[in-house]
């Protein structure tokens, strides 16, 4: 059974998963995408969620406590300023996960994880010019 088994292993010790994790997260809210495996994008989604939560607080303790997961500072700065404003009227639901299929060499599933923009309307497809 599956009972109270919050998380994915991917085969790490923790602090190997912890680290991975963290570089994962840190390069997300730099670039806005990361592309990776299935199990690494769900688990980073919820990490990247919570550390776009703590920048809309803004408060000083929520500073802190998202410089315990990101790497660098000016990522931190940039979760706080300019993703806590474009997701100020945003509850949850962030990031997208697309599947991208499977990877050459080990047939690995990869997906391509993304921090969504408001611009974005969803299914609506934009059409070609004619």
């Amino acid at each position: 059974m599956r009972h109270r088994k919050d998380h994915r292993k991917l085969n790490r010790t923790p602090a190997h998963r912890k680290a991975m994790l963290r570089n994962l997260v840190t390069s997300l809210l730099e670039h806005e995408e990361v592309r990776t495996t299935d199990a690494r994008a769900k688990e980073v989604r919820r990490i990247a969620e919570r550390m776009i939560t703590l920048g809309k607080r803004g408060t000083l303790h929520a500073q802190r406590q998202a410089l315990e997961t990101l790497r660098s500072k000016d990522v931190a700065k940039k979760v706080f300023a300019t993703l806590a404003d474009r997701y100020r009227d945003r509850h949850g639901g962030y990031t997208r996960i697309l599947k991208l299929g499977r990877r050459v060499g080990d047939s690995a599933p990869l997906s391509l994880i993304q921090l969504v923009h408001e611009d974005e309307v969803p299914g609506e497809e934009s059409k070609p010019a004619s």
